[in-house]
């Protein structure tokens, strides 16, 4: 019988060896944080169990088999997490079955998105400035999130470059 949690990293030998309890613990912990932020629980899950692979992709098998859950189930999370671009769908040539990947710049790429969907907001909360009045409690409380998001935006790309910068000079990091 195939052991995908090998697949997974989970028990692997390299420079220390992964505890299988601690990373199982890992991966319901972090998705659950990640729930609590307002991913969906499988999707979560899923993504979690693809961060901590050794080379960062997983087939759906062994992600099935990791979570103790269904393929179908690891289906439509693989979908939710592909149309976020968490994880990206990829086959080896020759080979039937997809792998699901998560990039070392996940979390880079998905704040620079962000940033588009920051200046919508702006743009609607404006809308809603106008249609509330600037000068009532409401109008306020719409510009004090617009004036945050506004905020945001700028800062973003400060950031961002701050962190190429940092990767540049410590790629093992």
């Amino acid at each position: 019988m195939h052991d995908c949690r090998k697949d997974a990293g989970v028990g692997e030998g390299s420079d220390t060896e992964r505890d299988d309890e601690a990373v199982r613990r890992f991966i319901e912990r972090f998705a659950l944080n990640l729930t609590e932020a307002g991913m969906a629980r499988m999707p979560a899950r899923v993504f979690a169990a693809v961060l901590v692979a050794e080379d960062g992709r997983q087939t759906a098998a062994e992600l099935a088999d990791l979570l103790q859950v269904s393929q179908a189930a690891i289906s439509g999370a693989v979908r939710y997490l592909t149309q976020l671009r968490l994880v990206s769908r990829e086959r080896e040539p020759g080979e039937r079955v997809d792998h699901f990947r998560v990039s070392s710049d996940t979390w880079y790429e998905a704040v620079t998105r962000r940033d588009q969907m920051i200046a919508r907001w702006e743009q609607d909360l404006q809308e809603g400035i106008k249609a509330v009045g600037p000068d009532t409690p409401a109008g306020a409380r719409l510009e004090e999130t617009r004036a945050f998001f506004e905020f945001l935006r700028d800062e973003i790309p400060e950031v961002m470059a701050r962190w190429r910068k940092q990767r540049l000079a410590d790629p093992a990091r």
